[in-house]
Parts: C-alpha cells; structure tokens; sequence
C-alpha cells in the first residue's frame, strides 16, 4: 500500500487550522516528506506516523512557507533515536540554505546527505520510490515531483518449466537479468508476463501553469497541486505573484488526464476555499478541497480500491 498523507495545506503563513505546506509519502518501509512548512512537526505528531522512519526529504523551492519548519523537524528526527542519513533533495543553492537554517539545529546524531537538482532533472531511485522532478515556474528554481511505484511484470513459473529453465535461474530472471547456461541464453521476456500498472502520485506548488507540470503528472492517480486563490477575479494577483486558481488547477488536471485532484496550498485570505469548489469541478469533477491530514491509501490497480480518510 502507498499512504500519502497532506499534512499542511496553508500557504505564507500558519493559520489556527491551517499549517503550511507539508506531504507525507511512505511504501514498503521508505518514507518521504515533500516541503516542510511552519508546524509540519506538529501536524505530523497529530497525524501518528514515525519522525525516525523519514528517509529523504524533498523542497520544491527556498521560500519561507515551505523549508522554515525544516529545523525543528531535524531535531525530532534526532530525537526519535535516528542515525542513519537523511537525504535532502533539492533546486540549486540546498546546501547553502539548509546550513544556514542549522546553525539553530546543530550536533544532529545524523549525518544529511545533499543532492540539488542542476541543469537536466534526473530520475531519482529512491529505494521503492521512483522520482521525477519537473520545472515549475514561480520565478524563482522551483520544482514539481512525480513520485511513482514501478511495478515488475509478474513472473510466471509455468512457463519457466515448459522451457526447462533450471529452478535456480528463477530469481535472476524474475529480477529482469539475462541468464546463460550451458550455451542457451535465457532473456526476462520469455518468462514475465505482461507490464502492470504501477502508482504515481504528484505534487506541485507555487507555479504558474505550464506544460512542464502537465507533462509531469499525466495519468498521475493523485495530483496534489496548489490552488492559492479560489476567486476567479484573483486571476491578475495569481498571474503576478506565480501562482494559480482553482480554475487553472482543475484545468491542468484535466489536460494531464489524472484520476484525481487535491487542491492545497492556500491563500491567508481563503478562509472557507469549500466555497469555490464547485468552480473547480465544472473542469475537473473529481477535485477535493485539502484538509490537513487528509490521507489516501492507494492500492494497485489488482487489488481492492481504498478511500480518502478525513
């Protein structure tokens, strides 16, 4: 099962209800955390889900709202009892940033491992999670993640007797690896059924639409994008300060022919986004309105479909 939990939905500054900025992503053992806003600490205890087990650690840009509750985190992470790196992904200029923020978080009991993202965007094999940044455009270096489990075709046993392949071979051949015996070559394809359909959840914030996003998160099965002002006349101040509506949202969603849309990262000023809602959904009509510690277990396609947990 893949658990993605949204742990703030706020945007430039906490609110009673609202922390900022934060997701919460973990499978088979690995776990990630996606921005770290003011108070993502304290919406992470509330939600239950373990400080120490947080692997890596990925920023889409250096703007306050989403990196200031970086140095808290770290020290609960150290004293959850971790040793083990904790890997921070990041635009240029992570280092430089996050030493910074540290001179208030010194002696972590943990060594962290630094990768930015420069130039091409690289396809991240983090463990069982397979990650993709894409450009977004917030003037400033500011990425978008695709987070995706690959699945491997399933092997299949009876057509490995048929050919006579040795049972010690299986394995290899079931991990994807050539085998040669005795002058016969044995290739993956003549034992692996067809391809299955992994799971790929994105996340983006602070962009203006682009295609880079919509390339990015299509045929995602949840993307978790911003939409920081509800009110269609909002267009000119979006359009200003880098970010995006409701409408534009639902609108990429659409375009990227994703199964479902949250909307997060909202403006101080969107007190009840419910309101805007239904604007959305004459795009998009499965668009959600993000909560804070609004989670989803997904599942594969072959196995029992799982619901939105509020």
């Amino acid at each position: 099962m893949f658990d993605v939990c949204l742990l703030g939905t706020g945007g430039m500054m906490p609110l009673p209800n609202r922390w900022l900025t934060a997701c919460f992503m973990r499978y088979s053992g690995t776990s990630l955390l996606i921005d770290c806003g003011e108070g993502t600490q304290i919406t992470m205890r509330l939600q239950g889900w373990s400080f120490k087990a947080i692997d890596y650690i990925l920023f889409t840009h250096y703007h306050g709202d989403h990196i200031s509750g970086l140095p808290g985190l770290l020290l609960t992470i150290g004293n959850s009892g971790r040793t083990e790196p904790v890997t921070l992904i990041g635009p240029r200029n992570l280092r430089r940033v996050v030493e910074g923020l540290l001179l208030i978080a010194p002696d972590l009991p943990f060594p962290i491992q630094y990768l930015e993202l420069n130039g091409d965007t690289p396809v991240l094999e983090l463990k069982d999670l397979v990650v993709t940044p894409f450009r977004a455009d917030h003037g400033m270096p500011c990425f978008g993640y695709s987070v995706e489990i690959r699945r491997k075709p399933r092997f299949l046993p009876e057509k490995a007797k048929a050919l006579g392949i040795p049972l010690p071979f299986w394995k290899e051949l079931q991990k994807g690896n050539t085998v040669e015996h005795e002058g016969a070559i044995y290739e993956p394809s003549m034992v692996l059924g067809e391809a299955r359909r992994g799971l790929k959840v994105c996340y983006c914030t602070d962009s203006r639409p682009r295609d880079s996003i919509v390339n990015g998160v299509k045929a995602a099965d949840l993307f978790i994008c911003e939409g920081m002002y509800g009110e269609e006349e909002k267009q000119t101040k979006a359009k200003e300060y880098r970010h995006m509506t409701f409408q534009e949202a639902a609108t990429m969603a659409k375009q990227a022919n994703v199964k479902e849309l949250w909307l997060t990262h909202f403006s101080p000023s969107l007190i009840t986004p419910y309101q805007y809602l239904d604007e959305a959904r004459r795009i998009f009509p499965n668009t959600k309105v993000g909560k804070d510690r609004m989670t989803r277990v997904l599942k594969f396609a072959d196995e029992e479909n799982a619901g939105v947990t509020e």
